[in-house]
């Protein structure tokens, strides 16, 4: 008989399902409870090849599998179970100039992981992986914990470990239904009864998005058929060896009892079942598709020469989910008590254990213990409601699996979406676009390149995607004035009776100030770290707008509906489409707009003929305002406001301009995992003011954020790079880093502990494998004074 009551149900009895529910045990929810319409691993768990690697392209991610790694080690003695875990190491080859670049850059990043992680010759590679060829391999790079493991072994033993916590673990037990009351989780409906809980975990990979349905919710997840093939042993049978991947030609190799797995990433993957899940596809595969796996055949024995007369025991075409991006989909959806952990993306197995811990985490404490906004199912916007946008997203993401992602490049698919009321004046200008959110934003314009300095062009990667006229248009901000269609900020209001109240609750600043006043503050955690970094502009006793940055609208509204009181005392509206916004910046501002009101205060009027919210803020450290219009109103603000002596800017000038000015950027520079006092925004902090979420969490901080100004202006910073003292000790990672046109430097910003961190300590920062000096320096180094912002 299935139990009545559950602390929480957790939907899928894959390998992630199994992890949650072990973590959630693990963590006091013993009476938690698993439901799996077939059996344990039946959906798409059982055929994943099983390479786990660890080096991710972010903290957090490496975090993750690291954590994964040490649990799989465990497991064996924790349950008995054998996980089936082989740490061999792992091999990522560069056949070309260019990977060779990025494991450069990737072995820096190991540093600040703490992952070890080096560089290796062809031969070395060789000697680690016999069967491989050295033709045209330049290096590769050798992660001596990562390995390879039994997927089914894997999830059984998560499984065992979850039952001896006193976890219940239901088969052949189908979901039918999910109710809510008031919008909440209250219970689960399936053919052998009603659970009743506070709490679901959607951990039902490619049939997630059909369970969130039964609550409303859509899930960006498209499944696609994923092929690789077990050879059968060779002569001499092979030995265990590390994992072996190519990247530049789209394929990976791992040993398999004598022989060889061979799978990869095709450039022309096919998605399946798009109008849902057959009913009874358990455990089963997709028909071959030899023509699909040709190109990936044939560069396989090109890497492996013997495959070209080894016999192929078995072919695998199995279905996995992908999300847009192609990393894991996880949080809480807008229905309260509706989790979802899925996405698997062909790495789930190998971020299972840690995506166990933080999900666990997440439900228990509110809060997981690193930062994981690059996996939040918040960062996909309402447009992923559309199932074709996701297909080409999905596409793309997966056909590029294995590139080389370069800083500043832009995802082509499904553009243009949404625009600006101001999009054909950025055609006719030239706009080099970049896409956020699903918006077009203007990067830089190709009409300013002319003017601008071709020798100002970074060295490496971040000369890539970079135009002489990001200084043009830095460089009027600071001498004239520009104008920045900002329109894509995201935009929340809240109002009603309890508004005032709700935000002194979530701001660490002070929001009770005088209407008209706009204040610059950070929404907390209760661990005191920032989940929110925003601007607060009062509009009435009881109604204020909200501005954060483009692509965190969904996640700040999602905060604040969690954080608002449930008697109808506040409304959080997104009204990002509302308003169009562009901001006029630079000391002969005022030679366009002659407005004279005070530094951090709003007022309504017009603009010609049209009526605007002028917000006297600024994000580059010059005279200026931000001018809200209603939508329709855009493109004649714009047209009065572009005139002779104005110069179009885009936002890789405004990211140049912000360094120099030291202001923030929150998911780099601000994380929920970093306080305000690190990140030297106290001043934005007010405890006298009374209790706030995260107030007493906040201590006198041991790490902090500094500027610093690279000896050699030439050699950018991109972010993730280790930085280390004069006497060579790592002690920090550089959180972003670019080219400050006005005082004519590198600069890059990062966390160090507090006895490093005086102006005039000595620094150096890994820019692919070579140590650039650097110095620590009082911020900001543009006009620390603030005078001009004041004038």
């Amino acid at each position: 008989m299935i139990p009545g009551q559950a602390r929480a149900v957790v939907v899928g009895g894959g390998v992630m399902g199994c992890s949650v529910l072990y973590h959630l045990a693990k963590l006091g929810w013993t009476d938690s409870l698993l439901v799996e319409q077939y059996q344990l691993t039946h959906g798409s768990t059982w055929h994943s090849a099983g390479l786990v690697g660890q080096l991710r392209s972010s903290l957090s991610l490496t975090r993750m599998m690291q954590y994964s790694v040490g649990l799989y080690a465990e497991l064996k003695e924790l349950t008995g179970n054998d996980p089936g875990w082989h740490q061999l190491g792992g091999l990522r080859l560069a056949s070309s100039e260019a990977r060779h670049e990025e494991l450069r850059r990737q072995a820096s990043w190991a540093k600040t992981f703490g992952l070890p992680m080096e560089i290796v010759s062809a031969e070395e590679a060789q000697k680690l992986f016999p069967p491989m060829s050295t033709d045209g391999v330049v290096a590769a790079a050798f992660i001596p914990d990562d390995g390879y493991l039994d997927p089914s072994q894997l999830t059984f033993s998560l499984a065992d470990a979850a039952r001896r916590l006193g976890a219940v673990i239901e088969t052949r037990t189908t979901v039918t239904g999910i109710e809510t009351r008031r919008g909440r989780v209250t219970a689960v409906e399936t053919d052998k009864g009603r659970i009743e809980c506070e709490v679901v975990v959607n951990a039902a990979g490619m049939y997630a998005p059909q369970i969130a349905q039964l609550v409303g919710v859509d899930l960006p997840i498209i499944p696609y058929g994923h092929q690789y093939l077990i050879t059968e042993p060779f002569a001499p049978p092979l030995e265990p060896l590390p994992t072996l991947r190519d990247p530049d030609n789209l394929v990976y190799f791992r040993t398999e009892v004598g022989g060889l797995v061979m799978g990869g990433y095709e450039r022309r993957p096919a998605s399946w079942a798009l109008d849902g899940i057959p009913d009874g596809f358990e455990a089963k595969l997709l028909p071959e598709e030899w023509d699909r796996m040709e190109e990936l055949f044939a560069n396989a024995i090109v890497r492996v020469p013997a495959l070209e007369t080894a016999e192929v025991k078995k072919f695998f075409n199995g279905p996995e989910a992908f999300t847009p991006d192609a990393d894991f989909l996880l949080g809480e959806t807008d229905v309260p008590g509706f989790w979802v952990a899925a996405g698997g993306c062909a790495h789930g197995l190998a971020g299972a254990g840690g995506i166990g811990k933080i999900m666990s985490e997440w439900i228990v404490d509110g809060r997981p213990e690193w930062d994981v906004w690059p996996l939040d199912l918040r960062r996909f916007g309402r447009q992923y409601r559309s199932r074709s946008y996701t297909l080409e997203r999905s596409y793309e993401a997966l056909s590029q699996y294995y590139d080389i992602k370069y800083p500043g490049e832009e995802k082509q698919a499904g553009r243009p979406l949404r625009v600006s009321p101001v999009y054909a004046r950025h055609q006719e200008l030239g706009a080099a676009f970049g896409e956020k959110g699903g918006w077009e934003r203007v990067n830089w314009y190709e009409s300013n390149a002319p003017s601008g300095d071709e020798s100002l062009r970074p060295r490496g990667w971040a000369g890539e995607n970079w135009s002489p006229a990001i200084e043009v248009e830095a460089r009027a901000a600071r001498e004239a004035v520009a104008l920045f269609d900002q329109s894509s900020f995201s935009k929340l209001e809240v109002l009603g009776p309890g508004a005032l109240a709700f935000l002194e609750h979530v701001c660490a600043n002070r929001i009770d100030r005088p209407i008209g006043t706009v204040v610059y503050t950070q929404l907390l955690n209760l661990r005191g770290g920032i989940e929110a970094d925003l601007s607060v502009m009062r509009r009435g006793e009881d109604r204020f707008l909200l501005v954060t940055g483009t692509a965190f609208g969904n996640h700040d509204r999602a905060w604040l509906e969690r954080n608002a009181p449930r008697d109808g005392s506040v409304y959080v509206n997104d009204v990002t489409s509302a308003y169009a916004c562009l901001c006029l910046w630079g000391p002969k501002a005022r030679d366009v707009l002659d407005l004279d009101f005070p530094y951090m205060t709003a007022r309504e009027l017009a603009v010609g003929d049209v009526p605007v919210i002028a917000s006297r803020v600024t994000y580059v450290g010059e005279l200026g305002w931000e001018l809200y219009c209603p939508t329709e109103y855009g493109l004649q603000l714009w047209d009065s406001l572009h005139v002779d002596g104005v110069t179009p800017g885009g936002y890789r000038a405004i990211d140049a301009l912000r360094l120099e000015k030291g202001y923030r950027a929150w998911a780099s520079d601000l994380t929920s995992e970093t306080t305000p006092y690190e990140a030297g925004l106290s001043f934005a902090v007010k405890p006298d003011k009374g209790e706030f979420i995260g107030r007493t969490a906040l201590r006198e901080p041991r790490q902090k954020l500094v500027c610093l100004v690279l000896d050699d202006p030439r050699s950018i910073a991109l972010g993730s790079e280790p930085v280390r003292t004069a006497a060579g000790e790592i002690v920090g990672r550089v959180t972003s880093g670019g080219y400050g046109y006005a005082v004519g430097a590198s600069i890059a910003y990062g966390y160090v502990p507090v006895q490093h961190a005086e102006p005039g300590a000595r620094m150096a920062v890994d820019i692919f494998g070579e140590w650039v000096p650097a110095e620590v320096r009082a911020e900001p180094l543009y006009d620390p004074q603030g005078e001009r912002i004041r004038r």
